[in-house]
């Protein structure tokens, strides 16, 4: 095959998506781009799943099936990575699809950069009956944005920032990130966090690339590794290991939920902080044994770090705007943390 057309490895976890597996591997057959092969590791399923993949493998030479040696999702991947045969690594969900130019625009992106770079693109849901969740929808769009102007790294503590389908990158830059070795959920926001701390570069790009089905028993709504959506400990982790400079200051603006949450880890880790507010009632009190401060002493705080944990997108907004106001004189490093 030409040096333009490597070879694509496509690791698909399958468990009980039998309704959805017709749909989502015709989507990988019918893609433009053909140098591709699919590896679909089935974890225990107890449907039908076994044989659709079974006789998808018969017919089509490129579609390899293997039985999971481990159990729940990152075990599974596991299983499967350790069979791919091609350059470029890219990951499936067996539940969604494909549009028929996923694989030949992201090669296309990553030939132009080859490694050290990550390829990623945005990402679209549906759903066979009814309405897609308000909240997915949100999160889609800001992906997308995301995705559109390549800020990756700069919002990677608000969420996670690549879909676990929605990039593309080569065996030697995805083995040096650790693959799918780590057993942490959300895997795929780990990962982000990995290319991050290895200095991969993402380039985004402005197209979708993945229909993204929103049903009521995915594993994002029902297992436990995904109910606490905020992923404190995961980003003050990497946060501490990437980002935090312990001779510069460090401020906490937000003092509710989320806030007072945050403010336990960053003890946890023996780390001081001012912590700031725009509460009046809230100003002057000791939370956590911790003074409240107003948040217009901020500039006065000289080299600060500032972790920003408000939800409201509103408020957000209003903080923003603040810091834009204070220039990068008064205001060096920030992060939104929610």
């Amino acid at each position: 095959m030409a040096v333009n057309q490597p070879l694509v490895s496509i690791i698909m976890a399958v468990k009980d998506t039998a309704p959805y597996l017709h749909d989502c591997i015709n989507s990988i057959i019918n893609q433009t781009y053909q140098n591709w092969e699919l590896i679909a590791v089935n974890d225990h399923s107890t449907d039908e799943t076994p044989d659709i993949l079974d006789a998808f493998a018969k017919a089509d030479k490129r579609i390899r099936v293997f039985n999971s040696d481990g159990y729940k999702l990152i075990p599974t991947l596991q299983c499967g990575y350790r069979e791919v045969k091609g350059t470029l690594i890219n990951r499936m969900d067996s539940d969604d699809k494909m549009p028929d130019y996923k694989i030949q625009v992201l090669v296309n992106e990553w030939l132009k950069y080859g490694k050290g770079h990550v390829i990623a693109g945005g990402t679209e849901h549906f759903v066979d009956e009814g309405e897609v969740g308000d909240g997915f929808l949100r999160y889609e769009r800001w992906l997308n944005e995301v995705a559109r102007t390549s800020t990756h790294y700069e919002q990677i503590y608000k969420e996670c920032v690549i879909p676990s389908h929605c990039w593309l990158i080569h065996k030697d830059d995805f083995d040096a990130v650790g693959a799918f070795d780590p057993i942490v959920y959300p895997e795929d926001y780990d990962l982000c966090f990995r290319m991050y701390r290895h200095g991969l570069k993402v380039i985004g790009i402005d197209v979708v690339l993945h229909h993204w089905r929103d049903r009521s028993n995915r594993i994002s709504r029902t297992w436990d590794e995904y109910k606490d959506n905020r992923y404190f400990d995961l980003k003050m982790r990497f946060f501490y290991e990437i980002d935090r400079d312990k001779s510069r200051p460090l401020v906490l603006w937000g003092a509710g939920r989320n806030g007072k949450d945050m403010a336990k880890i960053i003890q946890s880790y023996d780390d001081t902080f001012h912590w700031v507010s725009n509460n009046e009632k809230q100003i002057g009190k000791d939370i956590y044994d911790v003074r409240m401060q107003s948040f217009e002493e901020i500039p006065s705080i000289e080299n600060a770090q500032i972790m920003i944990v408000v939800s409201s997108p509103d408020g957000k907004k209003e903080i923003q705007a603040l810091l834009d106001s204070w220039g990068k004189v008064a205001v060096q490093d920030y992060w939104f943390f929610a």
